[in-house]
């Protein structure tokens, strides 16, 4: 599978696609948020997942992350674009924008964020959290499709399901972060620990809370923007579709080279077994 999209709020279906089949999967984590569709986009193949599930019933703490890139990973998925609506700290940042980030502040505290763990520890680097060929390929998709891109910035993830208060907001503006939203991670790091590459499209919806010379954000000032951020994305996503190098050339189809600190000889069998679709090629 050369490619999967995981739609974000407003996005809940590709548009064009042929071939197009519903796959039920299960996985040790459980299931993933909703039925993952496969199918071809002008000739290449690839798989959507709506990160919410289908009619928005999935709230970001309680997201099945781990189920959802373990599932993608079992198709053999090696690249992931994710579509995350976002607030903005930066002016020049406005509602209908679209941010290409290079850098994650994690400010969530109630997500699992490893497949490791149980007896097998694993450190990742993760000072560049997603794959710079996924960026530099949104980044021009992006400015082809007609959006207004900024190239990088810091994206601030919070724990929901409440929007910031004020003094929050003007704490994450200060520490020079660009936008804020809810479920960049733990997918990000997830997906590293798959080896698999991940950009982001950061569809700026609203100014959060700091700006006092806006509303404060809602649910109705979101959907107001949502739409055109939405088509703009389904145009990059079209554009990087046909975009796509066969080899990857990144770091991270081997992210977990040396990573994996803990002695093999003292990892179970059972807990081998369960990382082999992970992990397999470094757990003799």
């Amino acid at each position: 599978m050369e490619l999967t999209v995981i739609g974000g709020t407003g996005l809940y279906d590709i548009e064009g696609l042929t071939d197009v089949r519903e796959l039920e999967l299960d996985t040790p984590y459980g299931q993933p948020s909703d039925s993952i569709v496969t199918g071809t986009l002008d000739g290449v193949r690839m798989a959507f997942l709506p990160r919410h599930g289908r009619g928005h019933r999935i709230q970001p703490t309680d997201i099945p992350v781990r189920a959802n890139i373990w599932a993608l990973k079992s198709l053999g998925v090696e690249r992931i674009i994710a579509i995350n609506s976002v607030g903005s700290f930066k002016k020049e940042v406005a509602p209908g924008h679209l941010l290409i980030p290079d850098q994650l502040i994690d400010r969530t505290s109630r997500r699992v964020n490893t497949f490791f763990g149980d007896g097998v520890v694993a450190h990742i680097a993760f000072g560049d959290p997603f794959c710079p060929d996924m960026r530099k390929l949104l980044v021009s998709c992006a400015g082809d499709a007609g959006a207004t891109v900024h190239d990088g910035g810091t994206y601030v993830v919070m724990e929901g399901p409440a929007f910031s208060t004020r003094a929050e907001s003007r704490l994450h503006k200060s520490w020079g972060a660009d936008v804020i939203g809810m479920t960049a991670l733990p997918e990000a790091r997830l997906a590293r620990e798959a080896e698999i590459c991940y950009g982001i499209i950061a569809c700026s919806t609203d100014y959060d809370s700091w700006h006092e010379e806006e509303t404060p954000v809602t649910v109705d000032i979101i959907m107001a923007t949502l739409k055109a951020n939405m088509e703009l994305s389904k145009r990059i996503i079209k554009l990087a579709a046909t975009r796509l190098t066969t080899a990857r050339t990144c770091g991270c189809p081997s992210a977990l080279a040396g990573a994996i600190v803990t002695d093999p000889k003292l990892i179970s069998p059972d807990r081998k077994e369960h990382l082999r679709l992970i992990a397999g090629k470094y757990l003799p």
